[in-house]
């Protein structure tokens, strides 16, 4: 199976075609590579549906996506909102089975943190919140730089996924 041939070709709803792929990769891993190298060459509205199957491959299937967490890092500050949003969220979705490869994200996360994107903030969020619960090595010094975004961020639903996460690592 070509994913990017699927990806062009498909003429039913934009959902619809990233459920039916999502669905065929986490039934033969080997079709992930794919979404990576898509990133490298695709147009863009192909880079962003890869990135939209990588977030849902990585929540419901970690460990196929583990190998390529470096091309992941590598795409968290794109161009495109898109691909952000998708790199960041298959971080934080990595983030409870693997926490210590992830913490290398966390630079390339925290320049999200000041996007004008409201959506790229709160995945930058989603994924910071999820490396502090879950990685104690670097849950002090996150922790110092999430009340700092909690005082800076404007857009009350981007904080509240910071509230949350400094909630729950003080229980």
């Amino acid at each position: 199976m070509k994913v990017l041939e699927e990806i062009r070709d498909w003429e039913g709803k934009p959902k619809d075609l990233v459920a039916s792929l999502t669905k065929n990769i986490e039934q033969d891993n080997k079709l992930f590579s794919q979404l990576i190298e898509i990133l490298k060459t695709g147009l863009d509205v192909e880079k962003g549906t890869c990135a939209d199957i990588m977030k849902h491959v990585s929540k419901d299937k970690p460990e196929i996506v583990i190998p390529f967490l470096a091309d992941i890092i590598g795409y968290i500050n794109h161009k495109l909102p898109r691909v952000k949003w998708g790199a960041s969220e298959s971080i934080g979705n990595l983030a409870n089975k693997y926490p210590s490869e992830v913490e290398s994200a966390v630079p390339n996360l925290l320049i999200n943190t000041k996007d004008k994107s409201t959506v790229v903030r709160w995945c930058a969020a989603f994924a910071l919140s999820e490396i502090i619960k879950y990685n104690p090595k670097v849950r002090n010094e996150l922790a110092l730089k999430i009340e700092e975004l909690i005082k800076s961020e404007k857009n009350n639903g981007v904080k509240n996924v910071y509230l949350k996460a400094q909630r729950t690592i003080s229980k």
